[in-house]
């Protein structure tokens, strides 16, 4: 991705110079409830390793708005994960996103919706992807109304799908399609 800009939104791709916030925002237990796990927190040695390490095909990017560096985006082509997700049979270009607003100043404000929103509209035209996915947590009811509002739609509930603070949590397989 060379970049993308919807309103006061941006995105770009993550630099070396990003480790220090993937690091801050990865050890707010306010962010970690929602991403990764409160039992997980991030210090660089752990923020390297999940996220700079070469990952064939993911392109990982770091959300702005007005300029500032609020949260992370990851988006990729759904490969092995197809069978997983009852996807097997399907020949459609499919992509899978996961991305988390790391400044919490900034929750509650419309800029998931703007995101996501921003996100579906470029990897539809300039990836040509047909179909989006996504897995929440089930009890992310915030998220879910962001995605729903966005277009995606439930299409079935992965029981015990993630590792989650200490214990399996069912997921809502999600999807857009063009």
């Amino acid at each position: 991705m060379k970049g993308l800009r919807s309103g006061d939104l941006s995105v770009r791709p993550l630099t070396e110079a990003d480790a220090g916030l993937l690091v801050k925002w990865l050890s707010n237990p306010q962010v970690l409830a929602y991403y990764e796990g409160r039992d997980r927190p991030h210090d660089l040695a752990l923020v390297q390793e999940h996220f700079y390490v070469e990952a064939e095909g993911e392109q990982r990017c770091i959300i702005e708005y007005q300029e500032e560096p609020i949260g992370y985006i990851q988006y990729y082509a759904i490969g092995e994960e197809r069978e997983e997700y009852g996807y097997e049979n399907l020949t459609s270009r499919m992509y899978g996103m996961d991305q988390f607003i790391g400044e919490t100043d900034y929750w509650n404000k419309g800029i998931g919706t703007t995101l996501i929103q921003a996100m579906v509209d470029y990897l539809h035209a300039e990836e040509q992807a047909d179909i989006l996915i996504m897995d929440p947590q089930s009890w992310n009811e915030r998220a879910l109304r962001v995605y729903e509002k966005c277009g995606f739609v439930k299409k079935k509930l992965l029981k015990q799908h993630e590792w989650h603070e200490g214990e399996k949590r069912d997921c809502w397989l999600i999807e857009h399609r063009r």
